[in-house]
């Protein structure tokens, strides 16, 4: 038996309010060398690929890497528009959370953007999804 800590359901819950933010954000020139080593340095799991005006061009994230190693690229030369994913699904800050988990869990995925207007305002990551989660529900007495 799961026990909540109060009454308040996934369903009660928006992206808004488990997103991360502020989020990483490199342009589209950025070498996946550079890219790598950001998310090193801040220990994230994507960095988002924004135009000039800040207009989402894509998600490059850790499991990108696994296609740049294969082809054997150099890291320090290629830019993350060649591994990066361009068709982004993304949510907003009014999403239910439920709705979120099912499309990661649906897709794969283990990143979502959050978009208001255009722009790329956080991120809801599986992570966020367990950091709630362990918060809300308690396990039951053994």
């Amino acid at each position: 038996m799961t026990v909540h800590n109060d009454s308040t359901d996934m369903e009660d819950i928006f992206v808004g309010r488990i997103m991360s933010s502020p989020i990483t954000m490199v342009p589209p020139e950025t070498t996946v060398r550079e890219a790598a080593r950001l998310m090193r340095d801040n220990d994230i799991g994507s960095v988002i690929v924004v135009d000039d005006d800040d207009e989402l061009c894509g998600i490059l994230t850790s499991t990108d890497f696994v296609d740049a190693v294969a082809d054997d690229r150099s890291m320090a030369e290629t830019p993350v528009t060649e591994f990066m994913t361009e068709d982004v699904i993304t949510t907003t800050a009014n999403q239910e959370i439920r709705d979120i988990a099912d499309l990661l869990v649906e897709h794969g995925f283990h990143h979502v953007p959050v978009v208001e207007e255009g722009t790329v305002i956080g991120i809801v990551t599986t992570s966020d999804l367990t950091a709630y989660l362990s918060h809300v529900e308690q396990p039951s007495p053994a």
